[in-house]
């Protein structure tokens, strides 16, 4: 056989070992995220219900969030750092992960979730020692606590699952 009969099947083949690469890097790059998907639904749910009940005093999350949450109540930077962590890591980028199914994404997902969790502590703890009459942290900020609690969990077991 002469080089010009070989070069077509070596071009197919080439062509062929292309593509069977580009569909190896789209499924590394893809998570399935199974049973794991409907609990981390559920958590951004309840993170949205957190966000409309009382966070400190008779503020709500989104009030918090906002800054609108002034006057005789001293809120201060935590609760608003919680709420703000909670909100982008626990609804908005668990949402963009789970349609979008990218692994880089459930890994800044399960990091930005313990990262906010700390927060969490923080700000409950900041309203628990508050000076003076100050009202403590409310079901809102507790409740929002506990679902980042249960999304750090859920998105760390994701993140690791991968063999």
């Amino acid at each position: 056989m002469s080089d010009a009969e070989r070069t077509p099947p070596d071009d197919e083949f080439a062509a062929l070992r292309a593509e069977i690469d580009q569909v190896e890097r789209d499924v590394v790059g893809h998570v399935e995220p199974g049973r794991w998907a409907m609990v981390i639904a559920v958590g951004a749910f309840a993170l949205l219900v957190a966000a409309l009940l009382p966070w400190v005093g008779p503020y709500n999350g989104w009030e918090v969030l906002l800054g609108q949450a002034s006057g005789e109540h001293r809120i201060g930077l935590l609760p608003r750092l919680f709420a703000a962590s909670s909100l982008l890591f626990g609804v908005l980028l668990s949402a963009v992960t789970l349609f979008t199914r990218r692994w880089g994404l459930a890994w800044l997902c399960a990091l930005g979730s313990a990262f906010s969790v700390v927060h969490g502590i923080w700000a409950v703890w900041s309203r628990q020692t508050a000076v003076g009459d100050a009202p403590g942290p409310g079901a809102g900020m507790v409740l929002a606590l506990l679902t980042m609690i249960v999304l750090a969990v859920q998105w760390l077991r994701l993140a690791f699952s991968r063999p």
